[in-house]
């Protein structure tokens, strides 16, 4: 819908250009020095699993994942643990991972309905249109809970979990005040949902508003191209050069003694949790050259992102090719696929039913397919058994009056069928046909990205994230390039991320030149030109002619920008005598813009300039308008040239 004019609707008078309007710099100065602080700790909040790790400053080399968790699923490497969350009745935090599922699980239903349980919430960020710091979230209950205290009650528990950890290895209080924190997001993440994760991590006190460097918002696909850099040989597998492989291993394992020594690597590395990160060039990237290009498709649970660096020398930089693509692709598109058969053969009613009246018995039978899941593979013949839980069959048969058993034999689902030790049994053309929907989606986006004349000659192809390891995944891939590219799968691919943002937080200036995702911009009054502007635009104010609602474009969408780069223009107030001068700024995500009025553009920021009981020596006040992008998150500011008072603004993306 088209905004109305704000000119006339607020009678604010606004601000015109001063020319020259358009100067474009490089501040360095702007650039925060080295580190002030002692470790870095980085946080991948996943959708389905979470963990933390950290490096001290002086030992950038040494990267360390937290420690075991407690429960942990068999066939599930729990190095990191659940993105699970309890709250007590009165909805206080109550605990996290393993420890809040195991909790739950262990309620009594009737207990079990007034306590508040959460998983796999964090896709509501990417898919609520109007994402706001009052967003809510439902519990497994049913039961409403704000999306900011979930999320905060998560950080503050990595961060005590992490504080803690640290405190114990420096044998002393550890400050939080030096550490500098590290959040990773899906990159194709709207800035809405990457500005709510920092309002979550000032609640949760990680960093504060006064200090805003102390948290950095990192991408997960950028964090896994750092990451990517540092492999060794020993480190990854390359898919162009293996038989069929098994998590990275082929099932005889006779690649000779190359993948035993990699696996005895791994083995050690597991116990020691401290992975040394070689303070080389590794052997792969050695093979990279000026100009060369390569992609990471980051396969996680709740999103698919894809993006393409090109490698700058001498230091080996990064520039982004094309902006961050992708989709809620992830694995748990197959859990609904797993939901969705169930439906069809139990009907929706009972499932929407149990859930809510069976919620522990629910996230068991959730538990059980995930762990099915991860053994589903192209050549698998022998069927896959899924344990239902009693309470299912209990329910289903005083909720229809008929067992488990007949309605499986009365649905037409010939490839489910029922054993009698109480499981579903799963044929391999099944289970994969709950993956071929996900999959498909992710093959057909990477088909359309190396469509695009800068995806052209591509090296390597990274696959990270924890459903990189599904081989069914690595198979299409694999099948999509019919070799045009090298796919490689780093070793605990399911970590990448996790290293990689540890190692962006003791060097952010790693990635030097960004694209922008949207084209920003302020809204200004321009003098009306006959012919040129609408009619619908004119606005008369003391005799002169103004168009209104002029879109003065900062940045474009997908345009270049370096690291700290700045935009900066001048503005002056339209009437002179204005105390109070307000700059909105505005974005879209078409590359170019006329008015903020046009569909899809939308106010993103406000700068307040208060200029009251001040002269300008100038006939006309210089405002400055500044614009610092390249960064993963936008900063403007305004300056009253004539006294030097300048305000700063955090673009501010949550609708209010």
């Amino acid at each position: 819908m088209a905004n109305p004019s704000p000119a006339k609707s607020i009678g604010d008078p606004g601000i015109t250009p001063l020319s020259p309007s358009h100067i474009q710099q490089n501040d360095t100065d702007q650039v925060p020095s080295g580190p002030s602080f002692i470790v870095v700790v980085a946080i991948d909040f996943g959708t389905t699993s979470s963990g933390y790790a950290y490096a001290f400053a002086k030992e950038p080399e040494c990267i360390h994942t937290m420690r075991r968790w407690e429960g942990g699923d068999p066939g599930v490497s729990n190095q990191k643990t659940p993105t699970t969350i309890l709250l007590t009745p009165d909805r206080k935090f109550h605990s996290f991972g393993y420890a809040a599922r195991d909790f739950y699980h262990d309620l009594d239903p009737s207990e079990s309905k007034h306590w508040l349980y959460l998983e796999k919430f964090k896709m509501k960020l990417h898919t609520t249109a109007n994402l706001s710091i009052n967003t809510d979230l439902h519990a497994a209950n049913g039961k409403r809970v704000k999306a900011l205290d979930i999320f905060a009650y998560a950080l503050a528990f990595f961060k005590e979990q992490a504080l803690k950890e640290l405190s114990d290895q420096t044998g002393g209080e550890f400050d939080n005040n030096d550490v500098r924190w590290v959040i990773t997001v899906p990159a194709i993440w709207k800035m809405p949902a990457k500005q709510f994760m920092r309002e979550a991590a000032y609640k949760a006190s990680l960093a504060s508003r006064e200090n805003p460097e102390q948290l950095i918002i990192a991408l997960e696909p950028e964090a896994a191209s750092i990451y990517c850099r540092k492999l060794r040989l020993h480190q990854m597998v390359d898919l162009g050069t293996l038989p069929a492989t098994q998590n990275g291993f082929s099932p005889t394992d006779n690649v000779g003694s190359g993948a035993t020594q990699a696996k005895e690597h791994v083995r050690r590395n597991r116990q020691s949790r401290t992975f040394l990160v070689e303070n080389v060039v590794g052997e792969l990237w050695s093979e990279l050259e000026e100009g060369d290009r390569y992609v990471v498709v980051d396969c996680g649970g709740g999103t698919v992102d894809l993006t393409v660096h090109q490698i700058r020398l001498p230091e080996g930089h990064l520039k982004e090719l094309h902006k961050a693509s992708g989709g809620p692709y992830g694995s748990l598109g197959i859990d609904y696929e797993f939901e969705k058969l169930l439906c069809k053969i139990f009907g929706q009613d009972f499932i929407d039913q149990f859930k809510v009246k069976r919620p522990a018995a629910w996230v068991d039978l959730m538990i059980a397919f995930e762990s099915r899941k991860r053994a589903a593979a192209p050549d698998r013949t022998n069927p896959l058994n899924i344990n239902l839980p009693f309470s299912f069959i209990d329910y289903y048969k005083k909720f229809r009056g008929h067992s488990v058993e007949h309605a499986l034999r009365k649905s037409n689902v010939d490839f489910v069928k029922w054993s009698s030790q109480g499981m579903l049994r799963m044929s391999p053309d099944a289970m994969n046909s709950l993956f071929k929907p996900t999959i498909d989606h992710i093959i057909q986006h990477l088909s359309d990205l190396f469509q695009k004349p800068e995806v052209s000659d591509i090296k390597f192809l990274f696959l990270v994230g924890g459903f990189a390891e599904s081989q069914l995944l690595q198979q299409a891939v694999q099948n999509m390039l019919q070799g045009r590219s090298r796919i490689i799968i780093p070793h605990d691919v399911g970590l990448t991320i996790l290293k990689g943002a540890v190692l962006f937080g003791l060097d952010p200036s790693v990635i030097k030149v960004r694209r922008s995702p949207l084209t920003y911009g302020v809204g200004v009054l321009n003098r009306f030109v006959e012919g040129k502007h609408p009619s619908d635009k004119l606005l008369v104010k003391d005799g002169t002619r103004w168009c209104t609602d002029v879109f003065d474009t900062f940045i474009g969408a997908d345009q270049s920008v370096a690291l700290g780069e700045m935009v900066k223009r001048s503005y002056t107030p339209a009437k002179p005598s204005q105390q109070v001068i307000v700059i909105h700024v505005y974005c879209s995500e078409k590359e170019r813009a006329g008015f903020i009025s046009e569909s899809g553009v939308r106010k993103c920021g406000t700068l307040r300039l208060d200029v009251s009981g001040t002269e300008s020596a100038a006939p006309r006040r210089e405002i400055q308008t500044l614009m610092q992008f390249g960064d993963t998150e936008i900063r403007a500011m305004a300056v009253d040239v004539s006294t030097g008072r300048t305000v700063k603004a955090s673009i501010d993306f949550l609708s209010h």
